[in-house]
């Protein structure tokens, strides 16, 4: 990958190198922050929105939707058009985006604009990859800029919920979106300039693939909310949908010379079963993150500040945990961490369902955000190195695409699964079988994970 290879300008002070990674990794934040920010707003909408739950699930899955299918060809698209071209134009328009959000007069004009969102913080990420490996292509250096870049995810999702309490109790849930546009003006001022002015590379786009892909994933949700908001038939016509999207998808990726995903990065030994760990992570997070919030603030009482405080037990541990993992990784291989981290959130799910059952006080449920903290921040940053040692010479690049396509498919299928047994309602019953299923999906891939390799490559 040109971008890849290319290196800045020789005459890039140290100073103006740091200035352009704090405005990649200030960008990655601002757009993971969106993932998870929503999360405590979610009785707020309904009230101001007149909102159901499969409106909310939507305004939740309509950005992971996007964003995960979109991932999976965003990198050759940062190739073709140039990775600084790229990453500005998302950033801009993920600014006006926002600003539109927080103007939105209804419901499915949000759900709307979060999938425009969702396009935008796809243009995002890959593109940022690149424009390190332009500013550090020495390897000692690009690895402890990537180190910082990533070390931003976990900040994003400490940040999120108390950070999205915060601007709901003080002034509603547009104030969500439009802490985004200063953010945004922020980091297009950091990245200007030449440092980060990456060469075009020659990668091709199956854009027919690519809307097949956003088709499939985009109907299968549908399908999903419209079976837990009891319309049947509209989520049968969905479920045909994606099984013809899926099909469509499938026949075009057996004849394209640019494949949206990698044939040789899906048959290496290990990837599935890292592949599906990744995706059932952020199925439990999202899906704890969508469910809880109505539970705290309809069932317990909770503020929307409160409710961001309530969940510090669970997001403090993204802030520090992957740090320790990183440790661990480097001494007995990627494996051990995410095991533990599966184990962790299954653990989790049933303290989730057992508190919900027993009708009992936010006390019972810190144990749970616990599990489910470390859980998250010991397995996430374990799979990437996993998902990379397992990727053949010269993938490394579309292998972690697609993990983080599959962790936002994850996302989408944990708010749109979990979130069919929630109400808008203190309805512990089916909130504590939303928790079970989520134990039960991390068990499930506890059980054929050790079968991935688990150390990385020397």
């Amino acid at each position: 990958m040109t971008s890849v290879l290319s290196p800045a300008p020789a005459d890039v002070s140290g100073r103006r190198r740091r200035l352009a990674l704090l405005g990649v990794s200030l960008g990655y934040f601002m757009v993971l922050l969106d993932t998870t920010v929503l999360a405590v707003a979610e009785p707020d909408l309904a009230r101001s929105l007149h909102g159901t739950v499969a409106g909310l699930q939507w305004a939740v899955t309509g950005y992971t939707v996007v964003f995960g299918a979109l991932l999976l060809s965003a990198g050759a698209v940062a190739d073709r058009y140039r990775a600084h071209r790229v990453f500005r134009a998302g950033i801009a328009a993920f600014a006006l985006a926002s600003l539109l959000s927080a103007a939105a007069p209804d419901l499915w004009t949000l759900v709307a604009l979060r999938a425009v969102l969702g396009a935008a913080a796809a243009a995002c990420v890959p593109a940022s990859m690149a424009m390190i490996a332009r500013l550090y292509p020495a390897p000692a250096e690009r690895a402890r800029a990537v180190a910082a870049w990533a070390a931003t995810s976990g900040a994003a999702l400490a940040a999120g919920p108390l950070a999205g309490g915060a601007l709901v109790g003080l002034a509603g849930w547009r104030a969500i979106f439009l802490i985004n546009v200063p953010i945004a003006a922020v980091v297009l001022a950091l990245v200007a300039g030449r440092p980060v002015h990456c060469p075009r590379g020659p990668r091709g786009i199956d854009v027919p693939g690519q809307l097949l892909a956003c088709a499939t994933l985009g109907l299968l949700t549908d399908a999903l909310i419209a079976l837990g908001d009891g319309a049947g038939v509209h989520a049968t016509c969905s479920a045909a949908g994606a099984v013809a999207a899926g099909a469509a998808f499938a026949a075009r990726e057996r004849r394209s010379a640019a494949p949206v995903l990698v044939p040789s990065v899906l048959r290496a030994p290990g990837m599935p079963a890292a592949l599906a760990a990744g995706a059932a992570v952020t199925f439990v997070m999202t899906g704890v993150l969508f469910v809880l919030p109505l539970v705290f603030q309809q069932a317990l009482g909770l503020t929307p500040f409160e409710t961001g405080l309530a969940f510090l037990p669970m997001t403090l541990p993204f802030a520090f945990n992957p740090l320790l993992t990183g440790r661990i990784v480097a001494r007995t291989g990627a494996r051990p961490p995410v095991l533990a981290g599966l184990g962790l959130l299954t653990a989790g799910g049933v303290l989730f369902g057992a508190a919900l059952l027993a009708g009992a006080s936010y006390p019972a449920f810190v144990a749970g955000l616990l599990c489910t903290g470390f859980g998250v921040s010991f397995a996430l940053p374990a799979l990437a190195t996993m998902v990379v040692a397992a990727a053949p010479g010269g993938t490394a690049g579309a292998a972690g695409g697609l993990l983080n396509a599959v962790r936002q498919l994850g996302a989408t299928l944990g708010a749109a699964i979990m979130g069919a047994f929630a109400s808008v309602g203190p309805d512990a019953g089916g909130s504590a079988r939303a928790m079970f299923l989520a134990a039960a999906v991390c068990g499930a891939v506890l059980l054929v994970t050790p079968r991935a390799g688990s150390r990385p490559r020397p």
